[in-house]
C-alpha cells in the first residue's frame, strides 16, 4: 500500500496497562451519539497517532486490533480499510518493526497453574504476537528464540482450531521469510517409494471332487 506511512523510529514501548488505561478513557469520553464503526474509527485513530509518535506499545494495540477486524470481517482486508480508514491498516512492514523491538524481559508470559499479576510495566502479547517475535529474533540468529519458537508452535498445533488468530502468524511469517528471500511454502522433493516385490502367485485350491459335491448337497 503506497499510502501508508514510514515506520516511525522507536521513542517509547509503553505497558500494556497504560495503553489499556487511556484507550479505556478515550472510550468513556466519547459522543453516546457515535455509530459503532465510528467510534472504531475515533479509537483507532488515537492509537494510531500514539504509535506513529513513537510509541510501539501503541504499536502492539493497532497490530492486534486490525487482525481483530479483519476476522470479524471474514478476511476482508477491505471492509476493514474502509472501517479504519485508508493508509491505517497495520502492515506487515510496521508489524516487524514493532516485533523486532519487543523488550522480551519485559513480557508476561503465564505457564499453566500461574495465578500471579502481570508487573505494571510488563507486555501483554497474544500468543500469536509473540510467535512473531519468536520468529524474528529467530530469523535473526538467536538460538534461543528459535527453541522457543518450535515449542511455542508445538504447543499452538492443540489449539489452532479453537484460535482464529494464528492464521495472522502464519501469513506473517510466509512475508518476512519471502523478505529474507527464504522459498515460502517450499518442499523437498518426496522420497522414492521403496522397490516392492510382487507377491509370487499361489497355486489355484483344486476343484471338488463330484463325489465331494454329492456329500456336501446330502449334508
Amino acid at each position: 500500500m503506497a499510502d501508508l506511512p514510514e515506520v516511525p523510529a522507536l521513542r517509547q514501548f509503553s505497558s500494556t496497562m497504560r495503553v489499556d488505561a487511556l484507550v479505556s478513557d478515550w472510550k468513556a469520553a466519547f459522543d453516546p451519539e457515535l455509530g459503532n464503526e465510528e467510534r472504531e474509527r475515533t479509537l483507532y485513530e488515537q492509537a494510531w497517532q500514539e504509535y506513529l509518535d513513537g510509541d510501539y506499545g501503541f504499536g502492539l494495540w493497532c497490530w492486534r486490533e486490525c487482525d481483530r477486524l479483519t476476522n470479524a470481517f471474514g478476511g476482508r482486508v477491505r471492509e476493514v480499510t474502509r472501517v479504519l480508514g485508508a493508509g491505517r491498516y497495520f502492515g506487515f512492514s510496521h508489524r516487524r518493526a514493532v516485533a523486532d523491538k519487543v523488550p522480551i524481559d519485559r513480557v508476561y508470559r503465564p505457564r499453566k497453574g500461574d495465578m500471579s499479576t502481570p508487573r505494571t510495566d510488563a507486555l501483554i502479547l497474544a500468543p500469536y504476537q509473540l510467535l512473531c517475535v519468536y520468529a524474528v529474533r529467530a530469523q535473526g540468529g538467536d538460538p534461543k528464540a528459535r527453541a522457543q519458537l518450535e515449542i511455542a508452535l508445538g504447543e499452538s498445533e492443540e489449539r489452532r482450531r479453537a484460535d482464529p488468530f494464528l492464521p495472522h502468524f502464519e501469513t506473517f511469517r510466509r512475508l518476512l521469510e519471502r523478505a529474507a528471500g527464504v522459498p515460502s511454502g517450499t518442499a523437498s522433493p518426496p522420497a522414492p517409494a521403496p522397490s516392492v516385490e510382487p507377491p509370487a502367485p499361489q497355486p489355484a485350491a483344486p476343484a471338488p471332487s463330484p463325489t465331494a459335491r454329492r456329500r456336501s448337497k446330502s449334508s
